[in-house]
């Protein structure tokens, strides 16, 4: 048997200086794994292990930030109506749960609109327009859009011309037609070399209401009590956690650790998240429920969650998620094998660059995952397609490293209706009878842009370590570069010629777990979904990550086998 992965182990020849201080604090390998992440001085160190809210920047360097805190401040003085229109996603809900609570605090009272995705679609349209406008009860004089709105141009234009303003706060990609006619809009990506273009649309929020702040204090209000609601969004989100991003994350992570948002305190408990939250969490666990809501029904269940301050309605809500959730893995696994099974019959993973697949009998909440999954699976960029009864498609694609999906869609542009997004997940519009061209568009644009090389899956090994080496005070100091993430990945670490103790054990169907030993030292470890696959013959190289595992009270290490290999000849030094 042999690893579908290429395994490259990064390659080391120096460890950084971090100083007299930091050197003995720091494990070797920690301080390894900090000079492959380009950190290389003591005080890079210091602020990447230790940050600081201190550190954060002015929020008024933001381009239009200025306009924006005036305009709401004018809406706050004269009383005026304020819709806040948002996404159904966890940084959409997010966001608007921010917003309306900092505005709020100033006195005022908006209105919060968030499209159902069957029925309005993503972002600003006529029919959410007219949906958000009577759920105010009158035309608002002020609209804020969050998660939305960069390339609604005609729909801003519309606002305006019957007499309401909009405020965008986003960070997704312009359109081709340029900024909307709007008061303000708050996007790093519209600037010039901005450093802030990592930031999700509940970090933008996060900055306004800094920006607020700083123009007129609030005395009784602390915005370090939300940062757990941008640290979800920001994770959820997969923006890179560097930076800024990095440092609200921390400390929103902190924030659940000791309660935080009531909402998400009953969410933990549904999904029996009794440790600190780490980012792994956000990921798997409480991510996918918020997302759960929008994906399958109505977004309302989710923001509900985190605006209320009802423990028991929380609980309620935290309950429905969990309904939703699992109606939502239904569906998904429904999908996922008919598209497996039509792969099949139509796809040479030998010759085929891509994949896309359609189907009037998928959800479309769920497109998305089955398309992350289908990438994963064939290391393939992949989008996924729900159809209509009248044929019109709106698909979601996932892409691997060196292929943008936003650049494949401006290429692919004349056999779509529409699309954009990020380069590694975007969205798009097709009629049925344009996927085959879209297809074979999409094909071409990908060999036209990368190499046989970069279409090859790899495993990135971060650093060899032995089972001696994996130890408690490791993870004390390991822990400090967290939280992981998208531009701060989890560390993937090796050992070579690993015997098993015992028989792999099946856990909870397609898991496995393994009894390992290397010399006199040994430890168990989780195969996630290793339960159908072919393992060889030991010895075995393993790659796998690790976590600190709290169960009764009992601290221990755990390792996630990542991939398995048969033991290659020990290097000579």
């Amino acid at each position: 048997m042999s690893t579908k992965f290429s395994w490259e182990l990064h390659p080391l020849d120096s460890v950084a200086d971090f100083g007299a201080e930091l050197n003995e604090q720091l494990p070797l390998l920690v301080r390894k794994l900090l000079t492959q992440r380009g950190i290389r001085s003591p005080e890079r160190a210091e602020q990447f292990l230790r940050p600081r809210l201190a550190d954060l920047g002015d929020p008024f360097d933001m381009r239009e930030m200025d306009a924006a805190v005036e305009r709401i401040f004018r809406a706050a003085d004269h009383g005026e109506s304020i819709c806040i229109y948002g996404d159904y996603d966890v940084d959409g809900v997010s966001s608007v749960t921010l917003l309306h609570t900092i505005l709020t605090a100033y006195g005022l009272r908006p209105a919060c609109f968030i499209p159902v995705r069957t029925r309005e679609g993503y972002g600003l349209s006529e029919e959410g327009i007219r949906r958000a406008i009577g759920k105010c009860g009158c035309k608002p004089s002020l609209i804020i859009t969050v998660d939305c709105g960069t390339s609604s141009v005609d729909e801003v234009a519309y606002l305006n011309s019957i007499g309401t303003d909009v405020i965008i706060l986003d960070h997704h990609e312009s359109s081709t037609r340029g900024r909307p006619p709007a008061v303000a809009v708050v996007n790093a990506k519209l600037e010039n070399n901005s450093p802030l273009t990592y930031l999700c649309s509940a970090g933008v929020v996060f900055k306004l209401a800094h920006a607020m702040l700083k123009r007129r204090r609030l005395p009784d209000f602390d915005l370090r009590n939300y940062l757990d609601i941008v640290a979800i969004a920001t994770v959820a989100d997969i923006v890179p956690l560097v930076q800024e991003n990095r440092l609200l994350t921390r400390h929103g992570l902190r924030v659940m650790a000791r309660g935080g948002n009531t909402g998400l305190q009953a969410l933990n408990e549904v999904t029996g998240l009794r440790n600190s939250p780490n980012a792994s969490h956000i990921s798997f666990r409480i991510g996918p429920r918020l997302n759960a809501a929008g994906r399958m029904d109505s977004p309302c269940d989710a923001l509900e969650l985190l605006m209320t301050n009802d423990s028991t309605r929380a609980l309620q809500l935290a309950q429905c998620l969990e309904a939703h959730n699992r109606a939502r893995q239904q569906e998904e696994e429904k999908i996922r094998a008919e598209a497996t099974h039509m792969l099949e019959s139509q796809f040479n993973p030998a010759t085929d660059r891509v994949i896309v697949l359609g189907s009037r009998t998928w959800h479309p909440g769920v497109v998305g995952i089955v398309a992350s999954l289908l990438m994963r699976r064939y290391h393939k960029p992949t989008f996924i397609i729900s159809l209509d009864e009248t044929g019109l498609g709106k698909g979601s694609g996932r892409s691997i490293p060196g292929v943008s999906l936003v650049q494949a869609i401006h290429a692919c542009a004349d056999t779509l209706v529409s699309g954009g997004g990020h380069d590694m997940a975007a969205g798009l519009v097709i009629r049925e009878e344009m996927i085959d061209a879209f297809r074979a568009a999409f094909d071409a644009y990908v060999e036209a842009h990368t190499n046989e090389e970069q279409l090859k899956p790899k495993l990135k090994i971060d650093a060899e370590v032995t089972l001696a080496e994996l130890t408690l005070e490791l993870l004390d100091s390991y822990e400090l570069l967290e939280p992981f993430g998208n531009s701060n990945p989890q560390p993937i670490f090796m050992s070579r010629r690993v015997m098993l103790t015992d028989a792999p054990r099946h856990i909870q169907g397609n898991h496995l777990k393994l009894s390992l030993r290397q010399g006199n030292h040994e430890c168990d470890a989780m195969y996630f979904n290793g339960g159908s696959v072919h393992l060889p013959d030991p010895p075995w190289d393993i790659a796998f990550t690790i976590d600190r595992n709290v169960w009764r009270g009992r601290t221990t290490l755990s390792m996630s086998i990542q991939d398995i290999r048969p033991a290659a000849p020990v290097p000579q030094a």
